[in-house]
């Protein structure tokens, strides 16, 4: 079992940074992948990053590429996601989810808003 909560969210002007963060208790991260996903208001959930297991392999979503950073500290159970020159479109509710391949499962934060003002 794996809990996960994510925190660093809050309101910034455009161009302005934030870092969220995502800690596990429970299980160990070692074998979780760790993506990062985001809903705006009316709109479908939308991935924006993930990660793999060791830290050295990383996807990003075109809209943030370049912008956001995602990386993890597997002895302290946290991923990180740093988000830079952010926009009022990055505004939305981050969730993070954790996925182990080799038993099917899957666990989800409870998400932290964003909201970025023009």
């Amino acid at each position: 079992q794996l809990q996960l909560v994510e925190s660093g969210g809050g309101s910034v002007q455009s161009g302005g940074s934030l870092r969220l963060s995502c800690t596990a208790s429970g299980d160990s991260l070692d074998d979780y992948a760790i993506a990062w996903f985001r809903q705006a208001p009316g709109k479908e959930r939308e991935g924006v990053t993930c990660i793999n297991s060791g830290g050295d392999v990383a996807k990003y979503a075109d809209s943030v590429k370049g912008r956001f950073t995602s990386s993890r500290d597997n002895a302290k159970k946290t991923v990180y996601l740093q988000m830079n020159s952010l926009k009022p479109e990055d505004t939305a509710v981050y969730y993070c989810a954790a996925a182990r391949v080799a038993t099917m499962t899957d666990y989800w934060g409870q998400g932290t808003q964003v909201t970025i003002s023009s």
